[in-house]
């Protein structure tokens, strides 16, 4: 089939069949450009959530600004709170860094690692999408519980496992593994990414050389706390090992104590042993000396 056969036969080009075009009818869209349109609906709905609020925003509005019937809407998200949650879904979904992503960002050394991945996970909470993201998150979480746990299941978790996987692989001086790897993939999150992300959103202006010197600060603290707590395991079970020497020590010398106790006692046994059968010899010739002087009867 040569390129204009092919043109002819694509659809959404200009040599589409006319059949196609004659079941689809006047002014239908092609399912690409119904995508399209969806994707529109559902920014523009994001957009008025966060500007209005969930209460004060209506369909009417949203419908509007995309050009769509109200109809069409609630056909596809039954309600504006279906609609709600399909939006904040597409921005998860858009916004979240990709495990790939991170794992390429590894490097020989631990802690360029995590100020790399750091560096990542900073940049894209503290993008326009992230910053919306939580904002929208963290105003309509306390009334629907399900978005906070929603963003954390899609958004979170799947960063705090690779992380907990990082930690467990990469940071283990001597064979010592740190303890509750995923308790500190949680800290790192915390203390590294929320960090900018919490004071922006409390309307502290941070610029990028702030928020580099932040990341930076917070990644060494991070990993010398581990390497610090791994020391303590090291003190700890070095002290336990001591310990048990000492008690093996102990009970050592302690039986070595009763043995020459026994010994004491049975030295002690035999010199009365031998006492005895000396002056048993010695009764029995008194007495043979006594028989012999003794006159005949």
């Amino acid at each position: 089939m040569d390129n204009e056969q092919h043109a002819r036969h694509r659809p959404g080009t200009g040599g589409e069949p006319a059949a196609i075009k004659a079941r689809r009818g006047p002014g239908r869209q092609t399912p690409g450009q119904t995508e399209q349109r969806n994707m529109e609906l559902l920014d523009k709905a994001l957009g008025q959530f966060l500007e209005k609020g969930f209460e004060r925003t209506t369909i009417d509005a949203i419908s509007a600004s995309v050009g769509m019937a109200k109809r069409t809407v609630y056909l596809r998200y039954g309600n504006k709170t279906g609609l709600f949650k399909a939006a904040l879904q597409r921005a998860i979904e858009e916004w979240i860094v990709p495990v790939d992503r991170l794992r390429a960002a590894e490097t020989d050394n631990a802690e360029e690692t995590l100020l790399r991945i750091g560096q990542i996970l900073v940049a894209n909470i503290m993008s326009p999408a992230g910053l919306r993201l939580m904002r929208i998150t963290n105003a309509e979480s306390g009334r629907m519980p399900e978005i906070g746990a929603f963003t954390h299941e899609q958004g979170t978790a799947p960063t705090a496992a690779y992380l907990t996987d990082l930690i467990r692989r990469r940071i283990r001086p001597d064979g010592i593994e740190v303890p509750d790897p995923a308790e500190a993939a949680m800290a790192f999150l915390y203390l590294v990414v929320g960090g900018p992300a919490s004071m922006t959103a409390w309307g502290i202006v941070l610029d990028e050389r702030a928020i580099d010197k932040h990341t930076r600060y917070c990644v060494r603290l991070f990993l010398h706390g581990l390497l610090h707590l791994q020391q303590e395991i090291r003190g700890a079970d070095g002290q336990a090992i001591r310990r048990r020497g000492v008690r093996r020590q102990a009970a050592y010398l302690q039986r070595i104590d009763v043995a020459a106790q026994d010994a004491d006692k049975l030295r002690g046994l035999e010199e009365e042993n031998r006492r005895l059968k000396l002056l048993l010899a010695e009764s029995m010739l008194e007495v043979a000396t006594l028989k012999d002087r003794s006159p005949p009867q």
